[in-house]
């Protein structure tokens, strides 16, 4: 008999966390964003940029963990 949990799925908690992590780097990036241009002195480029950053950043990290979900 063939065990459910074997299966290489992504569950409800996987999916979260996934969300968690994306929102966690786009809004970290705010905030060193706005600490940045705050100590510079600066227009909102640099939470833009770090926004940017963050989103890839989210965006490589949870492709890695789908990748390793499925490989697993």
């Amino acid at each position: 008999m063939r065990d459910e949990h074997s299966e290489n799925t992504l569950r409800g908690r996987d999916l979260a966390g996934l969300g968690g992590l994306l929102v966690g780097a786009v809004v970290g990036g705010m905030v060193v964003g706005l600490v940045i241009d705050e100590q510079a002195g600066s227009t909102p480029a640099g939470v833009l940029i770090v926004i940017a950053v963050g989103i890839v950043v989210g965006i490589v990290a949870s492709w890695s963990r789908v990748r390793a979900a499925l490989r697993d």
